[in-house]
């Protein structure tokens, strides 16, 4: 007993992909590899994200910028704390305490990853109530409601995960990188349930239920409209009917930022399903699903760039803020063009 805690002493530091490996392979470095270059690939994201709502008015004008907004404040966050990781390969972080620093880190990142679940669910009941009931959106959906629902999320969110603290179980895998995540503190079937059913199940369920219902509308648009044109002509049809459904475009970005969400998320809810039930246990598998689906806190700004006009404007506009010093420093270092050389050439 004593040797071993002299062992887990001497060498604090985890890593998952040198388990069941030979000692001589440095699969250390390939794991400190990819969280760094996760980590970097996060932050600087989610900053632009962040920074572009800033420059770009025209993107505060739907309500669902304070979802994403928020999303991408939590994703960030989320790439800040991967710094923990890496420090810890990099054998700074011998002289903490390990389950306290495992805790901790492992209940930041679940609730960060929850708050951006939830606000995926609160962008498409937005969108949802934005279709069905467009009169009375403005008065249903009210700034004082969003802070108020952006607050639930995050409250709902840290008292979900609140329990592993007292040993009830674990939230994920996102602290395996500590021997003593990895080893000691292991899965609880009733717990992984319970938050399965009241963040995963929830959350799938709403989005399932409320793009299906916004994507059906619009195509009942669209088939009414082109009902209608057959039957009255194009010269009778109104002036408002020329865009078949005006936020199918929008919900087609958001409905892609949430398909990849869960698509990413997939692979490590299964995992944490079968570890917590006994089935399958292997910690390359752990590392591989935790890590994948972190990253998509960068895919959410990729896809909103390349699919939102308004964010590529916005985003050229950030360029064009950012570089314009460098632009006047070349400037002011071209040789100024003298009266006598326009004079010899007229």
């Amino acid at each position: 007993m004593n040797s071993s805690s002299a062992v887990n002493q001497s060498d604090p530091c985890f890593c998952l992909l040198g388990v069941g490996y030979l000692p001589n392979l440095n699969t250390c470095v390939l794991e400190l590899a990819v969280i760094l270059f996760l980590t970097v690939l996060i932050i600087a994201g989610n900053l632009v994200v962040i920074f572009v709502f800033h420059c770009a008015p025209l993107l505060n004008h739907h309500t669902t910028s304070c979802f994403i907004q928020t999303m991408a404040y939590a994703d960030l966050l989320v790439g800040v704390s991967c710094v923990v990781p890496s420090l810890s390969l990099l054998h700074y972080l011998g002289s903490q305490n390990e389950e306290i620093t495992c805790k901790i880190f492992g209940y930041l990142v679940s609730v960060l990853k929850s708050v951006s679940m939830a606000s995926l669910a609160c962008i498409s009941v937005d969108r949802y109530v934005a279709i069905t009931r467009p009169l009375s959106y403005t008065t249903l959906v009210t700034p004082c409601r969003l802070r108020g629902c952006i607050a639930v999320v995050w409250l709902y969110s840290g008292l979900v995960f609140l329990p592993s603290f007292f040993g009830w179980g674990k939230p994920g895998y996102h602290g395996d990188i500590f021997r003593w995540c990895a080893e000691s503190w292991q899965t609880n079937s009733h717990y992984t349930s319970s938050i399965v059913a009241l963040l995963y199940a929830p959350a799938s369920i709403t989005v399932c239920f409320t793009y299906g219902n916004i994507f059906r509308i619009c195509q009942q648009h669209t088939r009414d409209m082109a009902e209608r044109r057959l039957r009255f002509g194009p010269q009778d049809c109104g002036a408002g009917d020329g865009q078949p459904c005006p936020d199918r475009r929008y919900a087609m970005v958001l409905f892609r930022i949430t398909s990849v969400f869960y698509i990413l998320w997939l692979p490590y809810i299964l995992y944490f399903l079968l570890e917590s039930s006994g089935i399958y246990r292997n910690p390359v598998v752990s590392f591989l699903t935790t890590w994948l689906a972190i990253s998509n806190s960068f895919c959410n700004c990729l896809i909103y760039s390349l699919s939102n006009s308004v964010f590529r404007r916005g985003l050229c506009r950030l360029s064009a803020v950012l570089c314009a010093p460098c632009a006047r420093h070349v400037e002011s270092k071209k040789p100024p063009v003298s009266c006598c050389h326009i004079r010899t050439r007229t």
